[in-house]
């Protein structure tokens, strides 16, 4: 199985990017793992909330593959402790046969159609957190997840 991380827009803040690139290559130690970035919308200011939504949407449609198993990280999915999710992650690696493919949306969510294409929704917090931290929070808890199952030390109860 093959793990991505699909987002929309390039990570900018410096310290983001170190934080975010040292997790990816803890995680790629237990699990083959991407991150996969779609281009940001350009001119935005002039489109609405909905239409910005609906071509963003459309850009993630494009970027998955027949077989996927798509995750979209969404304040309304579920939520889950960092153990539960190890367990999350080890069943999925027992029945995903492609990729797994979380998405991380644009500013104002997905579209309806983004929605209608995923198999599952996780929520990281009840809390709101900018695009950039959450792709921080999530390669560190897929990490911590992998070293969950492997027995690392990396986790405490």
């Amino acid at each position: 199985m093959r793990t991505v991380l699909l987002v929309v827009g390039k990570t900018v803040e410096p310290h983001f990017v170190t934080a975010i690139n040292d997790y990816l290559q803890r995680a790629k130690r237990y699990l083959s793992f991407d991150m996969e970035v779609i281009p940001e919308l350009k001119n935005t200011k002039s489109l609405s909330e909905e239409v910005q939504k609906e071509k963003e949407g459309e850009l993630i449609l494009k970027a998955l593959q027949p077989g996927d198993v798509v995750v979209l990280l969404d304040e309304g999915g579920k939520e889950m402790r960092s153990v539960e999710f190890a367990d999350y992650m080890k069943r999925k690696m027992n029945t995903v046969n492609k990729r797994l493919v979380f998405v991380i949306g644009g500013p104002y969510g997905f579209a309806s159609k983004v929605y209608a294409a995923a198999q599952e929704k996780i929520s990281l917090s009840r809390m709101t957190f900018s695009h950039q931290m959450v792709r921080l929070i999530f390669v560190e808890q897929l990490y911590r997840a992998m070293s969950i199952l492997a027995g690392s030390p990396y986790h405490h109860e």
